[in-house]
């Protein structure tokens, strides 16, 4: 192995591109691997299952499709179905996840002098028969894993035929549900016995699909000599001694590039039998593996026949990464390249500059043509980090525990987290312009941490990408997700199979800081009345205990993992114990109010939720009820969580009164859904260190429902989006209950508050905490103050003096805790006990002048840019109370479907004044802004001043 340096400039790349594919543009002409994308001129028709009489001749037809694309989603585009998200058509359409699907397409070859052609499938879903000229080349069962096919023995000049034929992904599972034996799930399908996104069966939060399709590229791959099988960029970095990340200097890295080849021959070098007589196979080429990466060469001869090689490149001084709030996200481009050599010998080269060379004119089949430049070529971006997972013995109120805490570069991190499930029912639809506006939103919550759930997919290379740019950390599970799950062939070798796959696609990504087992598996296992049903058939543990730690100790030995989420870090215990690990936190929506979130003194919390209807403009899009009301047949429709309603308004009650207008409904479920999260992430920020994180459920939706998520199917913010921004901001005063000794309150027991000061910044804060207990009408009734100083990362607790802390009057009065900038509230009476009124707020609207061509998203946001083109309108909504105002929002989508704020849910103190910025693609009424369904506030929902009916 030789070594050269190649430039002094260790600097990474900066830029925020795609990764740049390994090869260029299909038609264009280039030495080595070249790729040609076969997604035109597809067609779809049903060949079987209970297609609808009126449609069955049009179905007979082939019907244009779209590839990448599903069944769904071609039927939609030819106007043949209705779109399944709108009012009850998912149900309408529940025939196409019944009948078996074919498509079908023609392309042009001529032979191009390379030995070797594979048909290569980035994802088909699911139950698929590829044929290429009437030949079957593959029968495939697993949406997660890519295909590649050889089909030189197939491929002719001239014209050739494709044809994918899908069997009912429901027929097959419930089929293979009885071969393997029946194994508990939570869905009306046997979703478990097959490896498909788990959610189109339906969930709690989605639709019934069930699709089929080419969902993922498409692409014939012509190849000589050998090729780049799998490329695992390996970064590690010495010295991960807590460095503050304003000093943090460049240090010491090791990047190890594991390389999987594949030979045109792969009997190359084999002893074959032939008529009884042993013979010798022709050698493969060699390899040489050159690496060039942040100015460094560095190059490895790999024997002929070898398929496989690790090189090693030591550098001298690299930038770390960190999330986002520790630092900054240098990102370095490594590129690898196979070469043959003048010795007969093939190369890989790790090159940041190489470019692909023109190749010669295509010779004759089996003749193949000389190659002087690059074979394959793969490029990556790497970031030089350490991470581990602290999982360690501890004790707290005299409780002994166990610590659940990521560590990222020798630091702590606290996570700010959300859920994230697939961001539509036809993840194909998923662009990186729209991940880059989910991301978006999440950053604007101050989430520091997504979490990729089990139960749907692994998502897109773009989305990894985003995270790496944005400084984004990611939890990827892996796709098990509250079932059992048969441990036994033909599903193990399918999960090995999908988990090769993806931990070698993922592994090189930066913000990837935790793999998880599985959803709830463990925690259902032991809760949900799973064992007598199981009858002693496997249910997934040695997936989680055996199997996939094996993989990982082979694909990613350096990056956490657990077997499960709840995880108590042993199976000796509960999974989920709020001492011991991560937990997940459902009592509270089930069962008791969110006011219970807070007997919770969590090591960590990966799932608590609260629901919400999607935005005004969402649900009128999607529903045509006339009456809307909670009960209409299109909102049940789009409200699939077991009781939701009826925990809808059991949550409700205990706050405000129910409300019987629709619009006062809408707004009051929509701002008891941002209250729940409020309350849960104060009470959990408050308990750091000792609880190192929180991650809610959920940041998005799939399609337009009542549900956990903060942004809503139509990717329009809900309240509870801006409920998360001032929840999770770096520097959070809330107040808590607390014993009087500052420990966590006992039910029954003493209680008393306190005022928490969280300094989640890299920054020290420090200044004079003021404690108020305060009438409605701004009268300040007791007051004390405290000088509080604050290290980075640190968290205070100082209790309230008794004149402060005990209201004479609960229904007029409050707490207000400020420091500097930041202040914290605690309200000892809800609205509907409470004095508040709708007197009214003072209002003033601005008119901005029209922003430019595109328009500009308002600083700060909480949706992407306007989908028009067209110039931006800008407005200032001024709005000051003349009595306490709790919670004022203004909901500027039902002004215009594409109109945003700034921001929501700010509780003004009379005098108090705040301005709201709304941009919107079209001019608006200024007088709209301002109306009572517009500008809301928690004051309208006491009875007396709304439309409340009473308890109901």
């Amino acid at each position: 192995m030789t070594s050269a340096p190649a430039s002094a400039d260790l600097a990474p790349s900066m830029m925020t591109a795609l990764i740049v594919p390994p090869v260029p543009a299909p038609g264009s002409s280039r030495q080595g691997l070249e790729r040609r994308e076969l997604h035109t001129g597809w067609t779809v028709r049903a060949v079987a299952g209970p297609v609808p009489a009126h449609l069955a001749a049009r179905l007979d037809a082939p019907v244009p499709a779209t590839v990448p694309g599903t069944v769904h989603t071609d039927l939609l585009a030819a106007g043949i179905v209705p779109d399944p998200y709108l009012d009850d058509n998912e149900h309408v359409l529940a025939w196409i996840g019944r009948c078996d699907w074919e498509y079908r397409t023609t392309f042009e070859w001529s032979p191009d002098g390379h030995e070797r052609h594979d048909l290569v499938a980035d994802g088909l879903d699911t139950v698929a028969a590829v044929s290429l000229n009437g030949y079957l080349l593959a029968e495939t069962a697993n949406q997660h894993r890519t295909y590649r096919l050889p089909v030189d023995e197939h491929l002719r000049p001239g014209t050739n035929e494709l044809v994918v034929r899908f069997a009912s992904p429901l027929a097959y599972a419930a089929a293979q549900s009885v071969a393997m034996g029946y194994r508990p799930h939570t869905n009306p399908h046997p979703f478990n016995a097959i490896r498909k996104m788990a959610c189109s069966f339906g969930w709690d939060w989605g639709l019934e699909t069930a699709t089929s399709g080419i969902w993922r590229p498409l692409a014939l791959e012509a190849w000589s000599g050998a090729r780049l099988a799998a490329v695992r960029p390996v970064a590690t970095v010495e010295g991960s001694a807590r460095t503050p990340p304003a000093a943090d200097a460049p240090v010491p890295a090791r990047l190890a590039v594991h390389v999987d080849l594949e030979h045109a021959d792969e009997h190359a070098g084999r002893a074959e039998e032939s008529g009884g007589a042993a013979v010798e196979m022709p050698a493969a080429v060699g390899v040489r593996v050159a690496v060039h990466v942040a100015g460094l060469v560095t190059t490895t001869l790999v024997p002929a026949g070898a398929t496989s090689a690790v090189v090693d490149v030591d550098l001298p001084a690299v930038r770390r990464w960190w999330p986002r709030g520790f630092g900054e996200q240098p990102l370095y481009e490594v590129t690898v390249e196979l070469l043959a050599d003048a010795g007969g010998s093939a190369v890989v080269a790790h090159s940041r500059t190489a470019e692909p060379t023109t190749s010669p004119t295509a010779a004759a089949p089996r003749e193949p043509r000389a190659v002087v430049g690059p074979l394959d070529v793969r490029r990556h971006r790497v970031g030089f980090r350490t991470v581990r997972l602290e999982m360690e013995p501890d004790e707290h109120d005299g409780e002994p525990g166990t610590s659940f805490v990521i560590v990222v570069n020798g630091q702590p991190v606290f996570v700010r987290g959300a859920n994230w499930i697939p961001d539509d029912a036809f993840p194909h639809r998923v662009t990186r312009e729209r991940y880059a506006a989910r991301i978006t939103q999440a950053e604007q919550a101050n989430v520091n941490l997504l979490r990729v759930w089990g139960g749907g997919i692994y998502e897109a290379d773009d989305f990894y990408d985003l995270c790496d740019e944005r400084g984004i950390l990611t939890w990827q599970d892996f796709l098990f997700a509250c079932a059992t799950y048969a441990e036994e062939e033909p599903l193990r070798s399918e999960v090995e199979a999908e988990v090769r796959d993806n931990v070698t696609r993922l592994a090189p990504h930066p913000s990837l800081v935790l793999w998880n087992g599985n959803n709830e598996n463990i925690w259902g296992f032991h809760d949900w009345d799973w064992q007598p049903r199981l009858q002693g058939r496997t249910w997934g543990l040695g997936y989680y205990t055996g199997l996939l730690p094996a993989l990982l100790a082979e694909l990613d030995p350096g990056r956490p993992y657990t077997p499960g989420s709840p995880w108590s870090g042993t199976l000796d215990l509960h999974p989920n114990l709020d001492a011991h690990g991560s937990v997940h936190l459902w009592d509270a929506w089930n069962r008791q109010g969110y006011e219970v979130y807070r007997d919770h003194v969590a090591r960590f919390v990966a799932e608590f939720g609260w629901q919400g209807p999607p935005t005004w403009s969402t649900l009128r899009d999607a529903l045509s009820d006339d009456p809307l009301t909670p009960e209409s047949p299109g909102m049940l429709v789009h409200q699939k969580a077991a009781q939701g309603n009826d925990k809808l308004t059991d949550g409700l009650l205990p706050h405000v009164a129910l409300p019987d207008d629709m619009d006062d409904w809408h707004w009051a479920m929509s701002l008891n859904q941002a209250n729940a999260m409020t309350v849960g992430i104060e009470h959990l920020r408050s308990w750091s260190p000792r609880c190192a994180g929180s991650i809610v459920w959920q940041l998005n939706d799939c399609w337009p429902v009542t549900s956990w998520a903060a942004v809503d199917g139509a990717g329009r913010a809900k309240p509870t989006l801006s409920a998360l921004r001032h929840a999770y901001r770096d520097r959070l005063v809330t107040v808590q209950p607390r014993r009087p000794d500052g420990g966590a309150p006992v039910p029954g027991g003493p209680s008393a508050l306190a005022v928490v000061v969280v300094n989640d910044s890299p920054d020290a804060w420090s200044g004079t905490l003021v404690q108020r207990r305060v009438r409605y009408d701004g009268t300040v009734l007791a007051e004390a103050s405290a000088v509080v100083g604050l290290a980075p990362r640190e968290t205070r607790t100082v209790l309230l003096p008794d004149d402060v802390a005990s209201a004479a009057s609960a229904r007029d009065e409050l707490v207000v805790a400020t420091l500097g900038d930041e202040r914290g509230l605690w309200f000892f009476a809800e609205p509907r006990d409470s004095a508040l009124t709708d007197s009214g707020l003072d209002t003033a609207v601005r008119v901005l002048e029209r922003a430019g061509d595109p328009p500009l998203p308002v600083p700060g946001s909480l949706r992407a840019p306007a989908r028009s083109n067209g110039p931006a309108y800008r407005y200032e909504v001024a709005v000051t109370a003349r009595e306490l105002a709790r919670d004022v929002a203004l909901l500027a989508d039902k002004v215009h479907p594409d109109a945003t704020v700034d921001d929501q849910l700010v509780t003004l103190l009379p005098g108090e004044s705040v301005t709201f910025t709304v941009t919107s693609p079209a001019a608006l009424d200024p007088d709209a802004l301002v109306a009572r369904s517009v500008l809301r506030s928690a004051n309208q929902l006491v009875p007396g001043t709304g439309t409340p009916r009473g308890d109901a």
